[in-house]
């Protein structure tokens, strides 16, 4: 007897999943014309073991977990839009505040009160290696300290320094104790920003009581802007 495979000229043990499947998306319309196969067809269900369900059903629920998996990343495409947004937000009041002063002791008391208000910063260390620091350093705020470049302190930071880039996530104890002092036990994590060219002027650090606020993967483009701005209000 003549079956419709070999009518065709296509052989049983020539069959294969791959065939198969080539021929389903070839034929978009088989179970148009073939509607009663539907309600024959059973396939396991993937979360119960032992229970079958229909091809219909088995759709169906894939659709559903594609439209679920597509409403989680656009939740999290928002929750990041939002987040941007807010940060673009700081940045702005920050900048405003940065033109608001007129000195550079003003310029200092600007950035400490905007990391502290704007972007809820209670641990900040800015370390400057000019001259005007030193000889604002006994009015200004305790956040700010005036060192040198080539100074024994500065050592460990050397390679993050010449990099001018920020980075982020865990530190040394011993940076950490340089830069918190009595704060060390509370933070979990550290943002550095160098600042000016190869850190020319000094380095602003960021300190988080999660170890995970601030992390080596996340992006650091907004703490360059930050960095820039303050570098720049500072050499004005």
């Amino acid at each position: 007897m003549t079956t419709t495979s070999h009518a065709r000229g296509v052989s049983l043990a020539s069959l294969d999943e791959g065939s198969v499947a080539e021929y389903l998306q070839n034929c978009p319309d088989f179970f148009e014309r073939n509607a009663a196969l539907l309600t024959k067809l059973r396939l396991p269900h993937m979360r119960n073991e032992g229970i079958t369900v229909s091809l219909v059903e088995r759709q169906i629920e894939v659709l559903r977990d594609r439209n679920l998996a597509l409403e989680r990343k656009l939740k999290e495409l928002i929750d990041v839009a939002r987040s941007n947004d807010a940060l673009a937000d700081r940045i702005h009041r920050l900048s405003q505040r940065l033109i608001g002063a007129h000195d550079f002791l003003q310029t200092v008391n600007a950035i400490e009160k905007s990391l502290r208000e704007d972007f809820d910063a209670m641990h900040v260390v800015l370390i400057l290696f000019t001259d005007a620091a030193r000889e604002v350093q006994p009015e200004a705020p305790k956040f700010l300290r005036a060192d040198g470049l080539d100074s024994p302190n500065m050592h460990s930071f050397e390679s993050l320094l010449q990099s001018g880039k920020p980075r982020c996530g865990q530190i040394r104890d011993s940076q950490r104790e340089f830069l918190f002092g009595a704060d060390t036990v509370a933070i979990g994590s550290v943002a550095l920003a160098p600042l000016g060219t190869k850190g020319s002027i000094g380095l602003l650090a960021i300190g988080a009581s999660d170890a995970e606020r601030f992390h080596p993967g996340m992006s650091t483009e907004f703490l360059s802007r930050v960095s820039d701005l303050v570098a720049f209000a500072l050499t004005r």
